[in-house]
């Protein structure tokens, strides 16, 4: 599998994974408790798998594969903290660090990004990154606001209102990373294409340069026979 394959096929499994996940946090009534969390597993460990191939497709060090790379480590964190069985202040410590590992991540990766704004496709990424740091920062908010009301021992209650609103603060984050997501893949194959296209072009040309050099020594080879052949 060639590095732009990599990077396309990795984008399409974070952003089915962001998008899984997202259905996963939202408290639809026709989806037990159970198989929304199964979801939510289900979806980071594709945004982990999509993220590490994105990372590997770069080929090269840059802000923009050290970011994939964060983001990676972040969706592992937030899985050990949905499948280890630690107490729950543990297990929502390891969600709310995984989320704010995946924010620093976008981050890193929306620098490298502004590296290059002459590129129109990179605007979709620069959206998409700085959607998906957005998410994930309301995302370890809100992780962090249902640890404080643990604290003072108002879990219950806490998670009654959650259950009550659907557009929590978790779900709004979830969303919104997995439309950031979205766009991201988006950019990701127009940028993919143009490369493509470029190299093409760049390939044309250098056998069009190759056939006219081919064509001139074979002029010159026969002019060389003509002279030898009239004088000789």
């Amino acid at each position: 599998m060639d590095n732009q394959l990599k990077e396309i096929f990795g984008a399409w499994l974070a952003a089915i994974g962001t998008v899984t996940s997202a259905v996963g946090s939202t408290p639809f009534r026709s989806l037990g408790s159970s198989f929304r969390k199964d979801l939510n597993l289900i979806g980071n460990e594709l945004q982990a798998v999509g993220n590490a191939l994105e990372a590997d497709g770069q080929g090269e060090e840059n802000l923009e594969r050290l970011g994939n790379e964060l983001q990676s480590v972040g969706n592992v964190t937030v899985i050990s903290g949905l499948v280890v069985d630690f107490k729950d202040t543990t297990q929502q410590k390891l969600i709310i660090s995984g989320n704010w590992i995946q924010a620093l991540g976008g981050a890193t990766a929306l620098g490298d990004e502004f590296q290059d704004t002459s590129n129109i496709n990179e605007i979709y990424n620069i959206i998409g990154n700085l959607l998906q740091v957005i998410g994930n920062s309301l995302q370890a908010l809100s992780g962090v606001n249902e640890l404080k009301a643990s604290y003072i021992d108002n879990k219950e209650s806490s998670e009654k209102e959650e259950g009550n609103t659907i557009w929590s603060l978790d779900v709004v984050g979830s969303w919104i990373q997995a439309i950031g997501s979205v766009i991201s893949l988006i950019g990701q194959i127009q940028e993919e294409s143009e490369e493509q296209s470029n190299e093409d072009q760049e390939n044309n040309s250098i056998d069009s340069d190759e056939k006219q050099e081919k064509e001139i020594q074979y002029d010159e080879r026969r002019y060389e026979n003509v002279i030898s052949n009239k004088y000789f």
